[in-house]
């Protein structure tokens, strides 16, 4: 059993101006941390006696404490994905869950919720903390720190002096190289504390972590899809959603579109999230009409929407209610696969074309059981896209275009399949109560 007091909070040392009312001692009183009722939706709004204000704020033994660290080092892949990781512990298995995080400003776009004038807050039932707010933090009985972001020098002397260790993970980038079963969950001592960081590594086969998925998360994809999901998407026979980085293949990208609009009866609807890509869409159609946060275009048949940029469980639905995705990085990546649909990955770029490797491994493990047509259409349309090649991109979507009917089905199977292994959360707390050897956790997972 895991003892010593882990603050819900933050431990104090004085009062800060910066934070919330809730969350501010009284004057002229002891500074200490009192709990803020709100909870995460699966998790009693009554708190037990040991959780009372009145009391020292000690959780009862059958709750798990994490901290997750995240540095958002570009875009939105890493907070979006600690951010679904930090809900998914606390809704589904109860644990009281900090998310510290060193950017609320780029966190504000996946969680309109957040306030940039609080240094520490709480949504949804979880704490989040401001970086530079860790000097006083007392640690976790468990860790996540989030693509090998290090954790603050001050957090780190706190963990050696915990009389009971914290589990301590470094949660990897996703990947299907084969190479990444092999180290999954591999313990590495830290060279000046000679604390244990065991690696996490994501990934599709059986003996890796697994991807985020929530438990609901297909279910309520099923019923809204057999509602109207036209409320959220163009009313075009082909919805197609575009979603990456700036791509200088864009234009002939868009111009593949409106040529296949051409030639249909009633056209294609595209999606795009504000953004770079959302500009060059807007350059290369030679757009100029806006209104308000959303812009809109028609030429042929073809209807370009510019959305703003939407909390997590609304992109969730946009990708349900379109027929082919063009997604990006990591969150989004997973999110695909999740809905079900023909997808294309636009994998973050590196140095000397290393990214290749990587998706490459993807592809050859996605495109098993697939025919080879199909899968040559599905694999040069990545190339073409990943690549930037303005020349070629016409050609290879019009033959992607022609597999759609085999991709969609092949889609479906492969949502299904992934759908059997456990998720990433599970994994992960199934890892951290064992190792913690935690004794009596039930938590909410059923």
């Amino acid at each position: 059993m895991m003892r010593g007091t882990w603050k819900p909070v933050v431990h104090w040392r004085k009062w800060s101006p910066k934070l919330a009312p809730e969350l501010r001692p009284a004057f002229g009183t002891t500074p200490r941390p009192t709990l803020s009722p709100e909870v995460s939706p699966e998790v009693s709004p009554e708190l037990p006696p040991e959780l009372s204000p009145e009391l020292p704020p000690k959780f009862s033994t059958s709750r798990i404490t994490c901290d997750i660290f995240c540095r958002v080092v570009d875009n939105f892949g890493d907070i979006g994905v600690t951010w679904r990781l930090a809900r998914q512990l606390a809704n589904e298995f109860g644990i009281a869950v900090r998310l510290i995080v060193d950017d609320l400003a780029s966190f504000q776009k996946l969680a309109p919720e957040i306030d940039l004038r609080l240094a520490i807050q709480q949504i949804g039932g979880i704490h989040v903390i401001a970086w530079q707010e860790t000097s006083t933090l007392e640690p976790a009985q468990s860790v996540i720190e989030a693509f090998a972001c290090e954790l603050p020098t001050a957090y780190l002397s706190a963990m050696v002096e915990m009389p009971q260790k914290p589990v301590w993970l470094n949660l990897e980038y996703l990947s299907a190289e084969s190479w990444v079963g092999e180290h999954h969950l591999l313990p590495s001592p830290h060279p000046q504390t000679g604390l244990s960081k065991h690696f996490f590594f994501p990934g599709f086969r059986a003996n890796t972590g697994g991807v985020l998925r929530e438990r609901n998360l297909l279910p309520e994809r099923d019923l809204f899809l057999r509602g109207n999901p036209d409320l959220v998407a163009p009313s075009a026979p082909l919805k197609i959603f575009l979603f990456g980085y700036a791509n200088a293949a864009s234009g002939g990208l868009l111009q593949a579109f409106d040529a296949v609009s051409s030639k249909s009866k009633n056209g294609v609807g595209c999606t795009i999230p504000a953004g770079e890509l959302a500009q060059q869409a807007a350059a290369a159609m030679s757009y100029q009409k806006k209104h308000g946060a959303v812009a809109s275009a028609d030429l042929a048949q073809f209807q370009l929407n510019i959305v703003p940029f939407a909390p997590q469980p609304e992109f969730d639905r946009l990708l349900w209610c379109h027929d082919i995705l063009f997604v990006r990085g990591e969150d989004s990546f997973v999110r695909a696969q999740w809905a079900g649909k023909p997808f294309i990955w636009l994998i973050y770029p590196q140095a000397e074309r290393t990214h290749w490797v990587k998706l490459n491994a993807f592809l050859d493990l996605y495109c098993e059981g697939l025919d080879e047509v199909s899968a040559a259409a599905l694999r040069e349309l990545h190339r073409a896209w990943n690549d930037e090649d303005n020349a070629s991109i016409g050609a290879a979507f019009e033959a992607f275009l022609a597999q759609m009917p085999h991709l969609a089905v092949h889609a479906k199977k492969w949502s299904a399949s992934l759908s059997e292994m456990p998720d990433l959360a599970t994994q992960l707390v199934t890892f951290i109560t064992k190792t913690a050897k935690i004794q009596g956790f039930a938590g909410h997972h059923a």
